[in-house]
Formats: C-alpha cells, structure tokens, sequence
C-alpha cells in the first residue's frame, strides 16, 4: 500500500530535519518499547528505519503488553533500560505523576509543513506533561462472518451479549477498561451517559452485573495479536480487538472478518521518555522525526491507525481513510475513551475486575 507521495513526504521530512548520514549522538542503541505484531511493524516501517538509514542510530525493539510495572521495576533497582514507549495516555499520565517519565517541551517539535507550531497542529489531547500523541484507534467488536448463519449480523454490544441469538465464545482483552464502558452499553446505557454512570457505585454494579451474564462463554486475550488468531482458529465466534490488528488480518492476510464500526470506543497511543534513560537526547531527536506529519502519515500505509496531527491528513493514502477509526462512517456512533476517568480509577476498578475473574 506504499505510494510515491508518501516515499516522497519521507524523503522531505528526513532533508527538513537536517538528518545526515551518520549519527547525530555518540549514542548506543535507543530501546523502543511498543505493543508488538502489525503496529510495532508499522512504527519500524515509518519511523525507524528511514531514521536508521538516514542517522546509523540504531534500536532495540521491545514488545510489551502496556502498564507501568516493569518501568517501575527498572526505575527502583536504578537500571533504566528502556528509552522510548508507546503508551495508552492514562498510563502517560499516571507515570508522569509519579516521576517515571521526562516532562516535554513541545516546542522542539517539528512544525506542520506550513509552518504551524506542532502545539496547534496536533489535534486535542494529543498533547501532555509527558507525552506526545501518535496515533488514533479504536478498540473493536469483531466476527467471523463464516461462522454467522441465518443472514442477520451482529451490530451492536447487546448483539454481542447474546450467546443464544449468535452462539459461540466470546473474547475479550482481560482488563477492565472498555469492557466496562462495553457492559453498559450492551445493557442500554446511552453513550453520553457511560461514564457518568460508570462514576457511580451502581454504575459500577450494573456493569460488572452485566459481565456476568456472559463471564462462562468469555476467553480472554492479554495480548494484542490473540484475537485475530483466536477468530482464525475458530476459538471464538466474536471477540473484541484493536482495528489495526484486525485490517491486517482483513486486508492482507484475506480473513472473512467484519468489523462492528458501531459501538467502537476511539482512543489514542502516546510517547514517552522515561526519565534517566541512557539515550535522553537521542530519543527526543529521533521522537521529532517520528511524530512530523508526514512520518505520522506513512504509518497508515501500514495500518489502519489514524495520525494525531491536522496537517497529517494531506498526506495520508486515499485508499486508507475509510479504514481509519475516524472515517465520518465509522465514527458516528464512537464513543470516546475518558483518560481522566481511568487515570483516576483504574487502580480500584482493576482490583475488583481481578476479584471479579477469580470467582
């Protein structure tokens, strides 16, 4: 899916940059920690190895499965391995109060190709004491429409909720952000109301009533490649994914998924520094070429996430855009992932979710 304004957007970042053919830092290797399988595939086809080429700056790549446990692992014993991660933003901002990560002076950025400041350019949000938005997605509902009979599909979360009107296992990633929003859903609750509801004691009650009624048909996935796989396999009939994960196993791999657009909950991906890295200043060089719209823009060549920056949009292959989270078809009924609400509770709620999964 390479274009040759996207190689030539490339080109145009790398010379505006000022990037040489030899390394900018006496630097050793900058440790980039992501999610693994399509979208860490898609950041080192965008980002690192353009920048590999154009610098020598060479990286290790990490896959995890989010959270901040092993950064604070590394930051007590004082063996800060790590450099660069993505990170969903309520864990950005968790880590930043806690003194995990660098606070970033978002002037360094590289500005729009218009020259527009980055702190106007990058869409709301995107923006924090620690971070630095890259990407929007969606977490989605999904099924193998081969194993759908009688003609009608599931659309909506109650869909999902029946087992007896479409029967068959169910996966879901085994946390309790989205799955919460997702139970109140399925029970009724209209997308404006979820999170003031999930405020509330009851809310909070509603929705993990709402889980049991589907706990014993539930296989549950912790890393991001499972779902596509647990489909493939036939281990679930229906099962919740991230959309980039479930476009490269549509798109390239021929897969007879279908995607439910309608309850997706739209969220974003963030960088950060973790304070003390070994590679500061070569982390920061290389995020500034990383998060230019136009190497935004070349990730969607390679999934189907959307860049976090305005100016992206003139760059982005026509072709992709009906597969991003935000296309006006897909969005219309998305409902927004609240950063501050899961900021601020996922410690409590994520305890009772591990109580809840070992009754």
């Amino acid at each position: 899916m390479r274009i040759n304004k996207a190689k030539l957007a490339m080109s145009s970042a790398i010379i505006g940059l000022g990037i040489v053919s030899t390394p900018t830092f006496a630097a050793g290797k900058i440790t980039f920690v992501s999610w693994g399988g399509a979208y860490t595939a898609s950041q080192v086809k965008a980002c690192i190895e353009p920048y590999q080429a154009a610098t020598g700056q060479e990286f290790n790549i990490v896959d995890y499965n989010g959270g901040l446990a092993e950064v604070k692992t590394q930051v007590e014993a004082g063996n800060i391995q790590w450099d660069i991660i993505d990170q969903t933003p309520q864990d950005a901002i968790r880590g930043c109060d806690e003194g995990l990560y660098l606070e970033l002076d978002h002037s360094i950025w590289e500005p729009a190709p218009d020259g527009t400041p980055a702190t106007e350019d990058f869409v709301e949000g995107g923006l924090g004491d620690c971070y630095i938005g890259n990407i929007s997605w969606a977490t989605v509902p999904a099924f193998d429409a081969s194993k759908i009979s009688g003609g009608e599909k599931p659309t909506t979360m109650a869909d999902f909720w029946d087992v007896d009107k479409f029967p068959g296992r169910r996966g879901l990633r085994k946390v309790p952000r989205v799955n919460l929003e997702w139970a109140l859903m399925a029970d009724g609750v209209p997308n404006d109301e979820i999170y003031s509801t999930l405020s509330t004691k009851e809310g909070q009650d509603r929705a993990f009533a709402k889980l049991d009624e589907i706990k014993e048909h539930v296989v549950w996935w912790e890393a991001g490649a499972q779902p596509p796989q647990m489909l493939a396999d036939g281990e679930v009939v229906m099962t919740t994914a991230y959309n980039g994960r479930l476009f490269n196993a549509m798109y390239k791999e021929g897969k007879p998924f279908e995607i439910m657009w309608g309850p997706q909950v739209f969220d974003i991906d963030t960088y950060v520094v973790v304070k003390g890295s070994p590679n500061t200043e070569a982390a920061l060089e290389f995020l500034k070429f990383c998060t230019s719209a136009e190497a935004l823009a070349d990730t969607t060549n390679y999934i189907s996430y959307g860049p976090l920056r305005k100016s992206s949009s003139a760059f982005v292959n026509p072709d992709i855009l009906p597969h991003l989270p935000t296309a006006p078809d897909n969005f219309k009924t998305a409902l927004t992932y609240d950063i501050d609400f899961w900021a601020d509770n996922v410690d409590d709620l994520t305890e009772r979710f591990n109580s809840w999964l070992a009754q």
